[in-house]
Parts: structure tokens; sequence; C-alpha cells
């Protein structure tokens, strides 16, 4: 479990620095520079879902801190879906979803977090779900507060969403049949 805290603390805590530590940040980069920033960030951000992933893979096994209903693999089967669906938008212009969350991405990860927890219950899924879900929920939060980027927003139109959707929905049906049993070990399907 101690290398599952660290990973989570190096990863979520580089994601986390503009929002405890925005006039650092500007500093620093001011100091070093874009691509420098970005490399730092890039490598603690690497360190830390390698750790992740070994720290997790060690707790495997474990006795369930608590009994979930069996029901709950639909919502969040659900709640993964339109995670799926929220990262799709983030990386798609001119969608209303991206229009309506402006950070997508952080709302997806909090959707892919909840899901997981309504259906893992052990020790490594609760700080592993539950880490993420308290980051996503904070930068959520924290994205709402700041002021807009001033980059250039492209128009929202429906063509894109659907197009969104649709992606987003392939995208969770080859994750859930193939790659997750590939990467992660376990099949979500049974």
């Amino acid at each position: 479990m101690v290398w599952l805290i660290a990973g989570l603390a190096l990863f979520l805590g580089s994601h986390s620095v503009q929002i405890v530590a925005p006039g650092w940040r500007a500093g620093v980069i001011a100091r070093l520079g874009d691509g420098p920033w970005k490399g730092l960030y890039t490598l603690a951000a690497l360190a830390g879902l390698i750790l992740i992933g070994y720290g997790y893979g060690q707790t495997r096994g474990a006795e369930p801190l608590y009994a979930l209903p069996p029901g709950l693999r639909h919502l969040t089967y659900t709640l993964v879906w339109l995670g799926f669906v929220c990262n799709t938008a983030a990386y798609w212009p001119g969608n209303h979803i991206k229009t309506l969350l402006r950070d997508p991405m952080v709302a997806g990860v909090g959707l892919w977090a909840l899901g997981h927890l309504l259906v893992r219950a052990t020790p490594g899924a609760v700080a592993l779900f539950g880490a993420f879900l308290v980051w996503a929920i904070a930068d959520f939060i924290s994205c709402r507060l700041r002021a807009p980027s001033g980059k250039p927003v492209v128009p929202p139109r429906a063509a894109n969403t659907v197009l969104v959707v649709i992606v987003g929905t392939v995208l969770t049906g080859v994750f859930a049949m193939w790659l997750h049993l590939l990467l992660i070990g376990v099949s979500p399907m049974g």
C-alpha cells in the first residue's frame, strides 16, 4: 500500500500544482521555460503512474472493507461510459459537452473513479479511486474559480457533440471488451 500511496501523491500532486500553488507554478515556468516545466511535470506524473500500477497490483486479493450491493454494476457501466464520453469531449473541439463542463476530462476522471468505487471496496481500490475522486472534485471546483484561459474557443456544433458521444461509446466498448483485461488484468464483463 505504501507504493500505491506514494504513486498517488506523486501523480495527483503533480496534477494539483495549478490548484494549490498557481503562483509558484507560474514562477517556475518563468524561470525554466514552458518546455522544461512540461518535461519535469511529465516525468513526475509518469513516475507516479508507474508507482500506482505497481502499488495497486500489490493490493490485489485483499478482502473488501465493506459489502457492496450487487446491483451497482450497471450504474458503474453508465458512469464509466459517461467518463469516456467526457474524456473524448476534452480532445474534440467545438462540442457542447466541453462548453458546458469547461474541463470535461476532470469530470470524466471523477465519473470513472466514482463508478469504480461502487464495485470495488478493497483497501487499495478505496485508496486509488477515492483519491482520484477527491482530486477530480477539487480540480473541477478550482477550474470554476479560475479565470478562463483566454484561448480561442471553437463554437459548439451538434454534429461534433454527436460524434463525441459515438466515439466515446466505441472507446468504452473497446476498453471494456478487450483493453481492460489486457492492461489491468481483470475483465469488467465478468
